[in-house]
């Protein structure tokens, strides 16, 4: 499978401050990647490197096959761009605006765009500045789906927005972009947990992991040990166990690298008296903020 998107230690840094710091990331062709991570992360600042809005310190991207810094007309003819901050003529109607950008792109398929105006109910003659703020993200994205992009890119769209709006951009998209690749970045967690195939977790410009949504949940779990006395806690634990809390009879963590023989090991060799061990799933979310109390504690 190949990458339609790849970086090569990509950095982007303001004086001694690095806001990406060698990236090394991929996203295989046909994949729907989420790149999450808290504010300031350094999400936004690699799209717009990947976008050539701007230009890293060091490393390199290479999108669809070229360089990011060599990105032009002709290669943005298969990329569909849309940010939180999408600009577009505030002047122009809907109806104008999606008329304006046709001649610019030879694959745009007016039936398609028909279809994306329908699905999200468009007011052709209403002006966009008049729109609300669902209305314009709705906008922006037909009009970046008319073409049949091949990657399509997008920068936290989901913020701001009221429940349905999101759940209508996120079937839209699901329903214009098959066989597409998709790159989005965003703190709506829950969302992204249910349709996207790939994540990675940024944090502080260095990414934490990378992997199939499937293998992440695989490997995370909650557990949970009952005691029949309070237990005494050793002083070191796997390093792979975070947020251990004891309270009473009770010890909970979430374990990073669950398999069910081994983690059971574990707690077999470290505590005597167990009652009883539940390992449950836990949601994306749960996972994000593990690992981030994890990251600010070790800093």
């Amino acid at each position: 499978m190949s990458d339609t998107l790849r970086t090569i230690d990509l950095s982007k840094r303001y004086g001694r401050a690095a806001v990406v710091d060698h990236l090394n990331l991929e996203l295989p062709e046909s994949s729907i990647y989420g790149l999450v991570g808290p504010n300031g992360a350094g999400k936004t600042t690699t799209i717009k490197m990947l976008m050539n809005i701007l230009q890293p310190t060091e490393g390199r991207a290479l999108v669809l096959g070229t360089d990011s810094r060599k990105l032009g007309p002709r290669d943005f003819e298969r990329i569909g761009y849309v940010s939180e901050n999408q600009e577009m003529p505030h002047w122009m109607t809907v109806g104008y605006l999606m008329s304006y950008l046709k001649p610019f792109y030879p694959a745009w398929d007016d039936a398609r765009a028909s279809e994306l105006l329908r699905q999200f109910d468009l007011p052709l003659d209403r002006k966009l500045k008049h729109l609300s703020r669902g209305m314009w993200m709705k906008t922006a994205l037909a009009s970046s789906l008319a073409y049949r992009p091949p990657l399509i890119v997008l920068d936290e769209p989901f913020t701001g927005l009221d429940p349905l709006v999101r759940d209508e951009l996120i079937e839209g998209v699901l329903d214009a972009a098959e066989g597409a690749t998709i790159l989005i970045s965003s703190h709506d967690l829950a969302e992204i947990e249910t349709f996207a195939s790939h994540i990675g977790y940024l944090d502080r410009g260095r990414l934490q992991f990378s992997e199939e949504m499937t293998s992440l949940a695989a490997r995370f779990r909650e557990v949970e040990i009952t005691f029949n006395a309070p237990p005494s806690i050793p002083a070191r634990l796997p390093s792979t166990w975070l947020q251990i809390e004891s309270l009473s009879t009770v010890v909970r963590f979430v374990e990073t690298q669950f398999d069910a023989q081994r983690t059971s090991a574990d707690i077999g060799g470290i505590f005597a008296d167990v009652k009883a061990v539940s390992m449950n799933p836990i949601p994306l979310r749960t996972i994000f903020l593990t690992l981030a109390k994890a990251a600010r504690k070790a800093a």
